[in-house]
């Protein structure tokens, strides 16, 4: 397939105020690509009217003097519905890589319109690259597309009595995707499976706190303010940050600063959440560490406070699309996250497909660049061969993420001080820190493993480690 940005193509390109940083960014990235762009306004960031700039764009397309358009506004939204009333042209509102290649692909758009307030520079040009190269070529896709001027045209109705076949709800499948219905049983003994692997992980659902030996059982593994000296030990050897889970009371001004105050359990409640911010406030923690979904609760909550908001992406098992990740990664950090911590795709490892493992990471490290946010990148090392933990750090490091994480605690097991030096060893010298989490057996492989260069700890209801204590309930 011939690449469309290689070819002298010409490019009408508008804005109103609010896109015209972007606009002017996105200016000059075309031309040094070799494109022929015609800037349509505005010229600078006094408020104006965006449906005339997106006319105008569209109007260029519409009467040929310009093969595509590009539009950029707040959202995008707006400038989108404005082009899409010029004759000819189909104007299509794109946020990541995928829409960009669907719009193309399926849809053959000929504008595109990118909201300022919802991508950075990096992702817009990434968008503009996968649009700009995305050809328009299985005849069923330019048919539909046809279809579209025919109804803009007045000469195509989709009636009961038209050619075209109507599906019925029951008769709409999609194209290449498969869905099972699983039956009760089924869905019941997956339910139970997946119980017992989050029992194995120390993930109770009865209410009560999960058993702790650092106290003799009776901590409820709030070992922060139970074993505080142990805590400071890790601290001073270089351990930046120690996850703590809700509930605790009374833990030592010195340490609180280095907590990662974490609720990550399925059946988390607005209650338990609000819970756990108060508990960040009051005692001075780093930061709250929530599910997706309560992002925007808790930074509602921690607003104008020193602590930050920290959640999962692709949590627990990482298959998710890197465009999904991306998209989850973005919007997180649009609600208000200021950590993200994704789950990488451990089946690119398995296959190979470091092309698919770079972009896993790379939409999300840059959403986070976009964001001022920090990511960390989740091998879930229990699973993988050191051959594999190696190539996950350098495609971490190639993809510019801040850390790199042993585990999720989903897994059959978690760290070990083995796994935090390789990992350390591999990228060393490129700014990149380690968290072990979970599988911190003993206090002796703690020691380790921040010797070996971890700098941050997670374990279940932050360190459960003490001298001669060897069984360990493991965790995030």
């Amino acid at each position: 397939m011939e690449n469309t940005s290689e070819r002298m193509l010409t490019i009408a390109i508008g804005s109103d105020h609010s896109g015209f940083h972007l606009k002017e960014e996105l200016k000059r990235y075309l031309t040094e690509k070799g494109l022929t762009v015609v800037d349509i306004g505005t010229n600078d960031t006094k408020s104006v009217d965006y449906p005339q700039y997106a006319y105008k764009v569209a109007q260029k397309v519409s009467s040929g003097q310009c093969e595509r358009g590009i539009m950029i506004d707040g959202a995008g939204i707006g400038s989108c519905m404005a082009a899409n009333k010029v004759r000819g042209i189909r104007a299509a509102m794109c946020y990541d890589l995928s829409t960009a290649r669907n719009s193309r692909e399926h849809n053959n758009s000929n504008v595109v319109t990118l909201g300022a307030g919802l991508i950075g520079s990096s992702l817009a040009k990434q968008i503009l690259d996968v649009w700009l190269e995305t050809e328009c070529t299985e005849k069923r896709h330019l048919r539909r597309a046809q279809q579209i001027h025919q109804i803009e045209s007045g000469v195509i109705s989709f009636t009961a009595a038209s050619n075209s076949k109507v599906n019925k709800p029951s008769e709409i499948t999609n194209q290449g995707d498969e869905v099972s219905n699983l039956s009760s049983t089924e869905m019941e003994n997956i339910i139970q499976e997946i119980t017992e692997i989050l029992k194995q992980q120390g993930v109770g659902f009865d209410g009560a706190p999960n058993n702790c030996t650092c106290c003799s059982g009776e901590c409820g593994g709030l070992c922060a303010e139970k074993s505080s000296d142990t805590v400071r030990e890790f601290i001073n050897m270089g351990a930046g940050r120690i996850s703590y889970t809700e509930g605790g009371t009374g833990v030592p001004e010195d340490i609180a600063r280095f907590i990662d105050h974490t609720l990550l359990r399925p059946d988390a409640t607005n209650k338990d959440v609000e819970k756990v911010c108060k508990e960040a406030l009051e005692y001075g923690f780093a930061s709250v560490c929530i599910n997706p979904s309560y992002v925007q609760f808790a930074a509602n909550i921690l607003k104008n406070s020193e602590v930050k908001v920290c959640t999962v992406v692709g949590f627990p098992f990482g298959t998710h699309l890197p465009e999904i990740k991306g998209f989850e990664a973005r919007r997180a950090i649009r609600d208000g996250a200021k950590e993200i911590d994704m789950v990488i795709n451990i089946g690119a490892i398995k296959n190979r497909d470091l092309e698919l493992l770079f972009r896993d990471i790379r939409t999300v490290v840059e959403a986070c660049d976009d964001g001022s946010a920090i990511c960390k990148v989740i091998f879930e090392t229990a699973l993988l061969t050191d051959e594999e933990k190696v190539i996950a750090c350098q495609i971490a490091k190639k993809a510019k993420a801040e850390f790199v994480k042993t585990s999720t605690g989903y897994a059959s097991g978690g760290a070990t001080a083995h796994d935090v030096a390789l990992m350390a060893e591999t990228v060393r010298g490129s700014g990149i820190e380690v968290k072990a989490s979970g599988g911190i057996r003993s206090y002796e492989d703690a020691v380790t493993m921040l010797k070996a260069g971890a700098t941050r700890i997670g374990a279940s209801a932050s360190v459960k480690i003490v001298q001669g204590v060897s069984d360990l309930t493991e965790s995030y």
